[in-house]
């Protein structure tokens, strides 16, 4: 089966800054984590760090071919999936 550590796709006022600075690097950053439950206990803290509303997932899931995606928000205080599906 097709396994690949679960990353998340954010833009901070950093990686923005140097994207203006530097035409032709992008302005989104790819942090991969070795879990996906490493990588919840971190997303409040990309979401809240992130320039845009919702921050990017892509990941695979156990038992299951290809990569799954989710965008995630934060709903009051805390991250909540507000879409999801395969790519």
């Amino acid at each position: 089966m097709s396994n690949f550590k679960p990353e998340i796709r954010v833009i901070t006022q950093e990686t923005n800054r140097d994207y203006h600075n530097r035409q032709g690097k992008s302005a989104f950053i790819s942090v991969q984590y070795k879990t996906y439950k490493e990588l919840k206990k971190n997303i409040k803290k990309h979401l809240e760090e992130n320039l845009e509303p919702t921050v990017f997932v892509n990941r695979s899931r156990r038992g299951e071919w290809g990569e799954w995606f989710e965008h995630w928000q934060l709903d009051g205080n805390k991250p909540k999936i507000i879409k999801q599906g395969w790519m």
